[in-house]
């Protein structure tokens, strides 16, 4: 039997986190976030390193959802509404009809770099402002092992609605940590003990012929722009052969094409 609370007005002021979700979206949490839809959810009931404070269910959908629900962590409030009264409160028709509210936990970058292992691999992200190719780049962060994402300071928010769905959780599981304004991920990375590799049409090496040192962050920048030339000074540059004058990929497709790549050369190279 789940814990869930029965919510039949879209004004009480224990769902207040929910009301008008997009709205929400646009003005800023406070430090909080929303997710959204079931899986979404099971990602953060097992590895989210952002706490839960309360999840929102359509009625119809308690029964299936018991067993996650019942997983939860005593803290987290949970709360079940009709479709009709759920549509009320987050202000569009929410066909998933399930959300969940929590508190962001991001660590100071040099916290999280000096937490890394000693093997590492570090997806470093420049003015990377679109939410879907954000939350692609997590998701492919996630799936080739990456240890950590990093942010400079115009990237947008990993912690976006969007940006958590279309990284299927990825983005609450990844550790990541964001740059001040002004700071220079070049020297932050390498002081770090990163060797870093850039991405760049015109990269001096394949990418078929990268080898990725032991500690590596790759670094991928904005559609359009790209990074830096500061900063791809300061890094090893790569880029990726490709037919019919094409000399560019989307971010989020180029991501997942390198970090196999270089998932592919750490296995078989373990030490």
């Amino acid at each position: 039997m789940t814990r869930a609370v029965a919510i039949d007005d879209p004004s009480d002021p224990r769902i207040e986190a929910y009301l008008q979700v997009r709205e929400r979206d646009v003005v800023g949490r406070d430090g909080g976030f929303i997710a959204e839809g079931q899986v979404v959810l099971e990602k953060a009931v097992r590895a989210s390193r952002h706490p839960l404070v309360s999840v929102l269910v359509a009625q119809k959908r308690v029964a299936a959802l018991s067993g996650l629900l019942d997983a939860l962590p005593a803290q987290v409030s949970v709360y079940a509404a009709g479709q009709a009264v759920m549509d009320a409160i987050v202000g569009f028709p929410i066909h998933r009809g399930v959300l969940a509210a929590g508190r962001r936990a991001e660590p100071a970058a040099a916290r999280l770099l000096a937490g890394l292992p000693e093997r590492a691999l570090v997806v470093a992200l420049c003015g990377i402002a679109n939410h879907d190719n954000m939350g692609g780049v997590f998701r492919n962060a996630a799936a080739f092992g990456a240890d950590a994402v990093l942010l400079d300071a115009d990237c947008c928010d990993p912690l976006y609605r969007k940006a958590i769905r279309v990284s299927v959780g990825a983005a609450l599981t990844t550790p990541f940590a964001r740059l001040p304004a002004g700071a220079d991920m070049a020297a932050t990375l390498i002081e770090a003990g990163l060797d870093c590799v850039a991405l760049a049409p015109g990269g001096e090496t394949e990418l078929h012929a990268l080898r990725p040192a032991p500690r590596t962050a790759v670094l991928f920048g904005a559609e359009g722009p790209g990074l830096p030339p500061a900063l791809l000074a300061r890094a090893r540059t790569v880029r990726i052969q490709m037919a019919g004058g094409f000399d560019s990929l989307n971010v989020a497709t180029t991501s997942g094409i390198v970090l196999h790549r270089i998932a592919a050369h750490r296995a078989k190279s373990p030490i």
